[in-house]
């Protein structure tokens, strides 16, 4: 069984930056795709970003694509997720998932259901 715990979240100014961190626990996860999505109030859960396992290749959603960064540290079994710019739609509560399998087509890592495991998700407010 796989946990996985994300830290990191919290309140910060528009324009500011934060690192959400996600442990893994109960098995090594290089070989698995990570996923960051996030969740604001009364909207739909959103794909942020996803690093493949094989090749540590990364895709990420439009509305991030060149403020926020994915990295793994497979040593700490932990997976990042650095934020810069932030904005105030930034705002929801951001979860990291583990998937498995592999596909070559990275926009196949925006669809939620082909992750088997999920952490319990952690706040990140944007506000002045």
């Amino acid at each position: 069984q796989v946990q996985l715990v994300e830290s990191g979240g919290g309140l910060v100014q528009p324009g500011g930056s934060l690192r959400l961190s996600c442990a893994a626990s109960g098995r090594t996860l290089s070989s698995y795709a990570m996923g960051w999505f996030r969740q604001a109030p009364g909207k739909e859960r959103e794909f942020v970003a996803a690093i493949r396992g094989s090749d540590d290749a990364t895709y990420y959603g439009d509305s991030v694509n060149g403020r926020f960064t994915i990295a793994r540290d497979n040593a700490k079994n932990t997976v990042y997720l650095q934020m810069n710019s932030l904005k105030p739609e930034d705002t929801a509560v951001y979860y990291c998932a583990a998937d498995p399998s592999y596909t070559s087509t990275m926009m196949r890592y925006r669809e939620s259901s082909r992750y088997d495991y999920w952490g319990q998700g952690t706040q990140v407010t944007v506000s002045s």
